[in-house]
């Protein structure tokens, strides 16, 4: 269910889809950076999971994230960063959420 949850968000094989929550997402995040669409960032992440077409190899599944995941890395270093709480729509519960 959460594959298909990133495809219909718009984050397809075929790049992200317009007019779509994927299309949103990552003109927020271009314009929270400048400009540009940080590599590791919500976009990228969600697009690298719709191209291949899964989410839960990288650890983000629908019962949470899991321990020694690429989620769990991912979520680790994004509390570091922010003080030690993951931030409400940061990369982590933008990934998670969908």
């Amino acid at each position: 269910m959460s594959d298909q949850n990133v495809h219909k968000a718009g984050f397809t094989p075929s790049g992200i889809t317009a007019g779509s929550v994927a299309s949103s997402t990552m003109s927020r995040e271009a314009k929270a950076s400048g400009g540009g669409v940080p590599s590791g960032g919500a976009t990228a992440t969600l697009q690298e999971m719709g191209a291949k077409g899964t989410t839960h190899s990288s650890g983000y599944t629908s019962s949470g994230i899991s321990g020694g995941s690429r989620a769990s890395n991912t979520m680790s270093k994004e509390a570091t960063s922010h003080g030690g709480g993951v931030p409400r729509g940061g990369t982590t519960a933008t990934v998670q959420s969908i």
